[in-house]
């Protein structure tokens, strides 16, 4: 099995290294192997081997943010103004598979117009959609033959689920006018969510459904994957030729092993930077890739400048809502999340049926009436013109169903929870992520942009969204009330105070709670206050055009440096209307083909 730990003295020269470990990295370095199994293949992940129960069993994920966890790397941003002066940590997988191996499991995908949107030859909707199959082996209605039927990914509902809750909020959902459909590819509609788990309850991360394989079959006696290892930078020839990396041991692995241990992997044919939205850009700048002036700053030798690298930093900005209410412990994850389930070992030990599940029930994909719009301004409504009216496919938000409390546990009350997840999709604030100096241990300049957008647009957003959620929850026989600590402080006062219920649910044909200009400050300031994010990172090293700050074309080429390909969510030049986890896999299988073809290694 070629995983290792340390790199074999035997292994000093490979044809291809893929820096990075993560969903893309997983897909392409499996795709080539199998294009040709005599290509000799490394792929570099800091992380260590994602071969471990909290990875397999979905309902365990929350053990993988934990203090202590080796699986993640936590990302501080500045503080900003705009976040209530907060930094945020912002989590990413560092593990072999990547987010996919710690991500929460949901099934969704980009829309037409997202594609669309790219604007590149070869990455259209049309284009796109053999693609958009085939890491699936879905489970479920199919009927317009728009899902895989072969891939190497099981999608499906898991083992383990709440039909009480999915009812209950179909029922309400239809009160405001969203309906129930098959398709998670439109709008004011919602679905019974579908996961990246497979029918016998596991998690279906990359590394697991591509890697791991392939590494085992015999059949691939060149793919190689380096794990508790980091990429310190690409080396760049005088010809101005990726021709290698240099690496260095993880310390937090390899204990007495510090920076100026490194060493150098020499690669003939191609260096793939594959390490994520907010790893990638660094990487480029470690190695002279980059804006001149950000180069120079930090000590860096300039070989290309490429002003677009870490530039135009997006994310879903995301918001939780709790709510009380008289669900059976058995309709959510807290009995197993807060022990009363006994041991994860013994639920391991038994295959007990909710550990294939992640607690996420519904998603539903929301947009404005134009009423609404109207409601929110002269700006929103200039900018809905240009960005959303003439395209009828684009959702605004997600509302995802959640069942088990999705906060800090010190606020949890220990009754079962039911809780949305929201989060818009196509942000108009930008960020930027920028190393400050040569090393991987000097702090990056990381600024997520969160609610910076000139016209404060992206907080009207979520103003609109609280309201329009807490209409469907209390419309729920279940609902019983607001957990107040987890919501906007109304005044006592307030029509929109928080209430708790004590004599059953609301009536059938309740109004809609009506909020004063004082209630939308009260909203707007708790957003600053709680606002996180989504772990959709995207958009560092764009695939546009140099000038418009592009860092790859179209074939995925880094402008300047030959020898060169980024494949990670970084590329997205614009913003998808999904969790991005299958945007991740399209993007390495597309990059892999684009890769094959390039490199005469077969028919694609």
């Amino acid at each position: 099995m070629g995983l290792y730990t340390k790199l074999p003295v035997a292994i000093q020269e490979v044809d291809i290294i893929i820096a990075g470990g993560g969903t893309a990295g997983c897909v392409v370095a499996s795709r080539l192997a199998d294009a040709d199994p005599e290509l000799s293949i490394l792929v570099v992940e800091s992380g260590p081997n994602n071969e471990t129960p909290t990875i397999q069993y979905p309902a365990l994920f929350l053990a993988n943010l934990a203090p202590g966890s080796k699986t993640v790397q936590f990302h501080e941003t500045k503080k900003s103004v705009h976040v209530a002066d907060r930094v945020l940590p912002l989590p990413t997988g560092s593990v072999l598979g990547g987010g996919s191996s710690i991500n929460l499991m949901m099934y969704s995908r980009a829309h037409p117009c997202d594609w669309d949107s790219w604007g590149t030859p070869g990455w259209t909707a049309k284009e796109i959609l053999p693609y958009l199959k085939k890491p699936e082996t879905f489970h479920g209605e199919n009927a317009k033959g728009i899902h895989g039927n072969d891939g190497p990914i099981h999608v499906s509902r898991g083992t383990y689920g709440s039909e009480r809750v999915q009812d209950e909020y179909i029922a309400a959902a239809e009160k405001v006018g969203w309906r129930e459909v098959e398709d998670q590819q439109s709008v004011n509609a919602l679905w019974r969510a579908n996961r990246f788990i497979s029918p016998s309850g596991r998690r279906q991360d990359a590394a697991t459904c591509y890697l791991h394989p392939r590494l085992r079959d015999g059949k691939h006696p060149n793919l190689h994957v380096l794990v508790e290892t980091q990429v310190t930078r690409v080396l760049i020839d005088d010809q101005k030729r990726a021709v290698g990396v240099e690496v260095r041991p993880n310390p937090l692995f390899h204990k007495g092993e510090d920076g100026a241990l490194t060493s150098r992997i020499k690669a003939r044919r191609l260096v793939v930077a594959s390490s994520g939205a907010l790893c990638t850009p660094s990487l480029l700048e470690r190695s002279g890739v980059g804006s001149k002036k950000i180069l120079e700053q930090a000590t860096i030798e300039v070989v290309v400048d490429l002003p677009g690298v870490g530039r135009g930093y997006e994310d879903h900005h995301l918001l939780v809502y709790p709510y009380l209410n008289t669900l059976d412990p058995t309709d959510t994850l807290d009995a197993l999340v807060f022990g009363r389930m006994g041991s994860f070992e013994n639920l391991i030990k038994s295959n007990h049926r909710i550990l294939g599940w992640n607690a996420q029930e519904i998603q539903t994909k929301v947009r404005p009436s134009d009423e609404e719009v109207q409601a929110l301004g002269p700006e929103f409504q200039q900018a809905w013109d240009k960005e959303f009216k003439n395209f009828p496919d684009k959702p605004l938000a997600i509302i995802s169903v959640l069942v088990g409390f999705p906060g800090d546990p010190s606020l949890a009350t220990g009754d079962p929870c039911l809780a949305t997840t929201c989060f818009t999709l196509y942000p108009f604030s930008r960020g930027d992520v920028h190393i400050t100096g040569p090393k991987l241990g000097d702090p990056v300049d990381f600024e997520t942009g969160f609610f910076t957008d000139e016209g404060q647009l992206d907080v009207k957003k979520y103003v609109w969204l609280y309201k329009k959620q807490r209409e469907v929850i209390r419309r729920m026989p279940s609902y019983r009330g607001e957990m107040a600590q987890c919501h906007p402080p109304f005044p006592a006062e307030s029509g929109a105070a928080c209430t708790k219920l004590t004599d059953g649910p609301l009536a059938a044909d309740i109004a809609d709670i009506v909020y004063s200009a004082a209630d939308d400050m009260v909203i707007e300031k708790w957003l600053r206050e709680n606002v996180n994010t989504t772990w959709h990172s995207l958009g560092t090293c764009k695939m546009l055009a140099r000038d418009q700050l592009g860092v790859v074309d179209g074939n995925l080429n880094v402008y300047g440096v030959q020898g060169l390909k980024i494949a990670d969510l970084s590329i997205a030049p614009h913003n998808v209307a999904a969790n991005t986890n299958h945007t991740a896999l399209v993007i390495g299988e597309k990059a892999a083909d684009i890769f094959i073809e390039e490199l005469r290694l077969g028919s694609i």
